[in-house]
């Protein structure tokens, strides 16, 4: 029979091609640096195989192979850990810790009515957040440090499985005394042809916005370059008369616009055509995971909060 690593062995090389460095490594794994060195040594002896080149390099360098070593643990770890969240979640559903990312165009706004209502009807349940760009909260859910995400389709996702939970229509947002503010409905043509400001690349919402308004990716907002890191941000240029730009009415109702002299208006589409729908907030988790009916039976909380309800 073929010898197997252990769960340590593998928590300890990666841990290493997470950290880049031994010591940080170490304390991660809550071990003494020559602990897990000398589990990594006999990872390799015990694969006889070389996974780390041996040099004056004073970052870890790992072999071809050892990077493809790295990606298959990581996989067999969230493997092993699904056995055990399968019986505890079988054992009391929607408790314990769960780790959830939230993108930051809805984390803000959310939240203050989130936690509460969490809090009061699933009382066991530990909720730990991280809040970040979709990318990077994808990649984490990938690697087995997330359980949850909840961000805004559509979005390049990759291999995962998500659960549209509430439409968040786009609203036109105008400096005061705006020509279009006097109008009921901005006609998506019409902004179009004003100074669009946009959030800064990796926002999912900056590409949302341009599909709205029917202008390709990559579009420079404003001039220079210049965008946004926030929403927030965003709408104090736009109150500082700057140009105009799309906002949720997720960020609206959790008061975006608090402070400001901004006026929002509902977008309609050109003659003949729908209003431009805007954004769709969805839960999403690894495909087959062992507590996706979890996250289904907490998908209708999460929903009602965003309604204010």
């Amino acid at each position: 029979m073929v010898p197997l690593p252990s769960p340590q062995q593998l928590r300890y090389l990666l841990a290493l091609a997470d950290h880049g460095h031994f010591g940080r490594a170490a304390n991660a794994c809550a071990v003494t640096q020559s602990t897990l060195s000398a589990g990594i040594i006999a990872l390799e002896r015990q694969l006889d195989a070389g996974l780390l080149e041996r040099g004056a390099a004073k970052r870890p360098v790992f072999t071809p192979l050892g990077l493809e070593v790295v990606e298959r643990a990581r996989r067999a770890l969230a493997a092993l850990e699904a056995v055990a969240e399968t019986a505890a979640a079988s054992r009391d559903p929607l408790s314990g810790p769960l780790r959830l990312g939230i993108i930051p165009t809805i984390g803000p706004f959310l939240l203050p009515r989130l936690m509460p209502a969490l809090r009061e009807a699933f009382p066991r349940l530990r909720l730990w957040l991280r809040e970040d760009q979709t990318e990077r909260l994808v990649a984490q859910l990938d690697r087995g440090r997330l359980d949850l995400l909840l961000l805004a389709l559509p979005c390049a996702c990759g291999e995962v499985e998500t659960l549209p939970i509430a439409a968040d229509p786009f609203l036109a947002a105008l400096p005061a005394g705006h020509r279009l503010a006097a109008r009921d409905r901005v006609p998506v043509g019409a902004l179009a042809a004003e100074r669009l400001l946009l959030l800064e690349d990796g926002h999912c919402l900056r590409e949302h916005a341009l599909d709205a308004c029917g202008l390709p990716r990559g579009t420079l907002p404003g001039e220079e370059g210049f965008a946004a890191t926030s929403l927030h941000t965003l709408v104090q240029m736009v109150a500082s008369g700057l140009g105009v730009t799309l906002v949720p009415q997720l960020a609206v109702a959790g008061g975006v616009l608090a402070g400001t002299s901004v006026e929002v208006r509902p977008l309609e589409g050109e003659p003949g055509e729908a209003a431009p729908s805007g954004r769709s907030l969805a839960l999403a988790w690894r495909t087959r995971s062992p507590r996706a009916t979890e996250f289904r039976d907490l998908a209708p909380a999460i929903a009602a909060a965003m309604r204010g309800g």
